[in-house]
């Protein structure tokens, strides 16, 4: 009897052997990695959106430092006008008598002509125009750093003076040197009572005391740096 003939199989199989490499080696295959570009993302990459991050800095977008703060009014004398001499607009505020007017003016005129240059305050004078009275004076001695009381047998009269007088001590009542008293035509008996805590300048000699005045002046705003 003759043998069965065998047909071929409709498609050829590979050995097991053979199959189970093929797999191993596409298993062992990675997929290349694509170089993403910073200049050109890829589309499948979210990007943040513009509200979160910061925008980048360019040549036309640099950050420009801030300005130093200007100091108004700020120049050479700004340190030394907020003290000594210059912290005050007057050096010398001069209380006197109406009928010692001249007198008055003849004291200033000497100190304003000095070397030093003396800043004088005369009510007559310097002050405002339709300003008050009392307001007037209490500012002059407020703004001067020495108060020189020209006391004449008229200061003595007028109780305007006295008031002066008054004011000038209360204004600084412990500042040695400040408050300058210059007699003249008075007695040592007559210098008020209100003074007798201080000395007083003589205005008995050959220039009416206004040198003292001036040295005493001097002295007070020296101390003051």
């Amino acid at each position: 009897m003759a043998s069965p003939t065998s047909f071929p199989a409709r498609g050829s199989k590979k050995p097991l052997g053979k199959m189970a490499d093929w797999f191993r080696q596409a298993l062992a295959k990675k997929p290349a990695k694509t170089r993403v570009s910073p200049e050109n993302p890829p589309s499948d990459i979210s990007q943040p959106s513009s509200q979160d991050s910061p925008p980048a800095l360019g040549p036309s977008s640099e950050v420009s430092p801030m300005p130093a703060p200007t100091h108004v009014g700020a120049d050479s004398n700004s340190s030394s006008s907020s003290s000594g001499r210059w912290s005050k607009d007057y050096d010398v505020c001069v209380c006197h008598s109406e009928e010692d007017l001249a007198v008055a003016q003849e004291l200033v005129s000497y100190l304003e002509g000095s070397t030093a240059s003396l800043r004088c305050f005369l009510q007559l004078r310097d002050a405002t125009p339709g300003g008050a009275i009392v307001s007037e004076l209490c500012q002059a001695l407020s703004n001067s750093h020495c108060r020189v009381l020209l006391i004449t047998p008229g200061f003595l009269r007028d109780p305007w003076c006295r008031y002066q007088m008054l004011q000038a001590l209360s204004e600084a009542p412990g500042a040695e040197g400040r408050t300058i008293p210059l007699m003249s035509g008075l007695s040592r008996a007559a210098y008020p009572a209100e003074l007798r805590f201080m000395y007083f300048v003589d205005g008995r000699g050959p220039d009416g005391g206004f040198h003292q005045v001036k040295e005493a002046v001097l002295r007070y705003l020296r101390a003051l740096g």
